[in-house]
């Protein structure tokens, strides 16, 4: 089985060719997913495998549009629905200057598996631009969106895509997306998620993602016999997933020693909490460096430029930045200092090699299709909301929030136990996440 596995990964190589991130997530998948192959031999005769790891539709498109010179700019537009067979695709979209499409089938590849772990009716979908909003203006951005979902809108909607947010997409890009799109269609209609509160938005959204996150961890360290409270935790980035990740990691009595940015990472061993916060907040808001003017704003803190704060010791790491940010230097680093517990908050943050060599030392890896999932699950239920055309209470949506992520962790540690592989998240979450989409492919025929 596993050289029948080695020749899948070899077709997507050959069919996806200097799209390393992409093929990065096929072996993580395929590879934790062989014993399943061997129980049901019926996957292979139906070419599941193969069809798994071609999107259903990949879409690409330029966006033309006018900046405030007057000067015409034209980037690349991207969407790839990858998997609709437990429910539309679902999957945010990522603005940023490295989109191309081995970062959208990565995501999108990841985005079948963790929404098939929530437990809700969604398939996987991911799409975005190689377009920067930093430092651009709102009407800059605004124009850049109207072209953008100009192309967009006729292959999305309420059943057959929802797209959401992700990097570089906020509340203020959505908002423009969701405009164009009303405009265009004349609907109005639950088609995008991470939607401002006056206009269908579910309360409690932005923190969601974090806030999944520490629900999740919480749960490692229980099934391990410990506890989050008095636990320190270094945690990379400082966007909406580091925010709600640091704000329930105090509310349950952890203590955040690490915040991160492209500047480098501040290292505050009075904990990052309270007014420090509130005054990271005000810098991100205000498109500055949150690193070095936290440092100089707190003396207790320490600021080490271009750096990442994976050499810091601590109870547990919780990377939120972005993908790959976990070398195998940095696992190296961990391991030295006593490292027990990693949870991933950012998409595919930790290398394979980083991630073989942190579990061969002991060190408990939490995925991050299963500890970040609670951000698409969140964006499921506003899904709900719309359909039903009522509003969900900020307690309603964390209460939810929190038994998904429970779920989430519970099907993951069963699925490894099915399998005698012990307690290895990172399988479990795989095998979890494949087999009720398995399950639904072959139900529904060769399609």
């Amino acid at each position: 089985m596993a050289n029948l596995v080695e020749q899948y990964i070899e077709i997507a190589k050959k069919r996806n060719p200097g799209e390393p991130e992409f093929i990065q997530t096929v072996e993580e998948v395929l590879t934790s997913i062989e014993p399943v192959l061997e129980a049901h031999p019926e996957y292979v005769e139906a070419g599941l495998i193969e069809r798994l790891i071609e999107p259903e539709r990949g879409i690409s498109f330029r966006v033309p549009w006018v900046d405030d010179e007057g000067k015409v700019q034209v980037n690349r537009g991207y969407r790839y629905e990858f998997n609709s067979a437990i429910g539309p695709y679902k999957g945010g979209l990522r603005f940023a200057a490295n989109v191309y499409p081995g970062i959208i089938k990565f995501l999108g590849f990841e985005q079948i598996f963790k929404n098939s772990l929530t437990g809700l009716p969604i398939g996987g979908g991911k799409g975005g631009a190689d377009f920067d909003p930093t430092g651009k203006s709102d009407a800059e951005v605004m124009r850049f969106c109207q072209s953008f979902m100009t192309e967009l809108y006729r292959h999305i909607g309420p059943h057959t895509d929802v797209p959401a947010g992700d990097m570089g997409v906020g509340a203020r890009e959505i908002g423009y997306l969701f405009g164009q799109y009303k405009r265009l269609t004349n609907r109005y209609e639950g088609v995008l998620t991470g939607k401002g509160l006056a206009y269908g938005g579910l309360a409690g959204r932005t923190e969601a993602t974090g806030y999944g996150i520490v629900f999740f961890a919480r749960e490692m360290l229980k099934h391990c016999g410990e506890e989050l409270a008095g636990k320190t935790v270094a945690v990379s980035g400082f966007g909406n997933v580091s925010w709600g990740t640091v704000q329930k990691l105090n509310e349950l009595g952890a203590k955040v020693i690490t915040i991160s940015g492209p500047d480098g990472y501040i290292y505050d061993p009075d904990g990052v909490t309270g007014e420090k916060v509130d005054y990271m907040l005000e810098l991100r808001a205000s498109g500055k460096n949150i690193c070095s003017p936290y440092a100089e704003k707190f003396p207790g803190a320490t600021f080490y430029a271009g750096k990442k704060p994976w050499e810091v010791k601590a109870d547990l790491y919780i990377p939120c930045a972005t993908q790959n940010e976990i070398h195998i230097e940095d696992a190296k680093t961990m391991v030295a200092n006593g490292c027990k517990f990693l949870c991933e908050g950012a998409n595919m943050p930790t290398t394979n090699e980083a991630i073989e060599y942190l579990q061969k030392n002991g060190v408990i890896v939490g995925p991050s299709k299963a500890a970040n999932a609670g951000g698409v699950a969140c964006s499921c239920i506003e899904m709900g909301q719309n359909a039903g055309h009522t509003v969900f209470s900020p307690a309603q949506v964390y209460e939810q929030l929190e038994t998904i992520m429970v779920n989430i962790h519970k099907n993951a540690a069963a699925a490894c136990e099915k399998y005698g592989l012990g307690y290895d998240l990172i399988k479990g979450a795989n095998i979890a996440g494949f087999e009720k989409v398995a399950e639904a492919m072959m139900a529904q025929g060769i399609v």
